[in-house]
């Protein structure tokens, strides 16, 4: 536990000296009674009982002393809260690829089932978009919290071919901040941000001046993509990471089928598809999130539930004065009302 305010704790070395005060005064009040026999006749009446039940209203309001002056030290510490992310992307690869059956039925159909599953456990309230991406992407739902329509665009993925996972970032990234100017054409050897325009300046239109923030750091957002990682085509994926990472937005990547992959016909065409993992595991990296591999059908239900949980919770270092003002007041209301009901006087 840490403290915005620890000058403050000094103030707790009164403690002990109101004990010490508490106990002369209850010292002096026993000298007292003894000169007047008829008190002390009373007073061994009452018991040890009682003469315990004395002390606990004083105990409970020196409980509440402490505890208002550590809340004045503003402390700090570490407690699970609600997550600040409002807005998720799905990014899922519809590649040829998908279509491999080392996840049962096949990887594709293994993926839809996980996504809607995800869609499930999360809170009715969080924003979520998708994004289809093979040869490129495009966004297949706007973020909402209409799960039926997610549900809907989820189910009408087709199979194409190519995979460009770097698109899928750009495009997740631009549906996130449309505002900002991101777009896949600012990318590759004749783009404006090669030649060291910056990606904020570049296109038609005049963009707000950005400045790059902590990767990681932007917490009311975040982007999850489920592919098999083998990129073919389109913008290289950790050029997007870095600007995703720019951002502050974590990339979660989970990657699903298996490293050794199969061999599939697809329009034609014969090809070896695997699971590019150190591609997958560079981006989550970069973004300062976390890669998942999902071998099976039943290891990819696992991944997005485990990042439901995570998504819709954090760690987060928070003051909690407010606990330990609480917790005085209780004390003294406590002590107050426990003297009243014994002694009928407030301590």
């Amino acid at each position: 536990m840490n403290f915005l305010w620890p000058q403050f704790l000094w103030l707790l070395l009164a403690a002990p000296l109101l004990v010490l005060l508490y106990a002369w005064l209850m010292r002096r009040k026993k000298k007292l009674a003894l000169r007047y026999a008829s008190l002390s006749i009373v007073r061994e009446a009452m018991g040890v009982r009682q003469s315990v039940r004395r002390h606990i209203p004083p105990f409970l309001f020196l409980l509440a002393m402490v505890a208002m002056l550590i809340a004045a030290a503003r402390p700090m510490a570490v407690v699970v809260l609600p997550s600040n992310q409002q807005t998720i992307i799905l990014a899922m690869d519809v590649s040829g690829s998908m279509r491999a059956a080392d996840v049962l039925p096949n990887r594709l159909v293994a993926a839809q089932e996980a996504a809607k599953s995800f869609l499930k456990e999360l809170p009715r309230h969080v924003k979520v978009g998708i994004v289809a991406f093979a040869g490129s992407a495009n966004v297949a739902q706007l973020p909402t919290t209409n799960r039926e329509d997610l549900v809907t665009a989820i189910d009408s993925f087709q199979l194409q071919r190519a995979t460009a996972t770097g698109n899928a970032i750009v495009v997740s990234l631009a549906t996130l901040f449309p505002d900002a100017g991101i777009d896949v054409s600012n990318f590759g050897p004749q783009s404006s941000r090669q030649r060291g325009v910056p990606l904020e300046q570049a296109g038609k239109a005049p963009q707000k001046e950005f400045t790059p923030v902590a990767p990681g750091s932007y917490t009311s957002a975040a982007i999850i993509m489920l592919t098999d990682g083998q990129r073919t085509t389109g913008v290289d994926p950790l050029d997007a990471a870095k600007v995703a990472a720019e951002r502050g937005v974590r990339v979660y990547t989970v990657g699903i089928g298996t490293v050794d992959g199969e061999t599939i016909g697809f329009e034609g065409w014969s090809m070896r598809v695997r699971l590019d993992e150190e591609t997958l595991k560079a981006i989550a990296n970069k973004t300062q999130a976390e890669y998942y591999y999902a071998g099976t059908a039943a290891d990819l239900t696992k991944v997005y539930n485990t990042l439901s949980s995570r998504l819709t919770v954090e760690k987060k270092e928070t003051e909690i004065s407010a606990l330990f003002a609480l917790g005085a007041a209780v004390l003294a209301l406590l002590s107050a009302g426990l003297s009243l009901l014994w002694f009928n006087r407030i301590l």
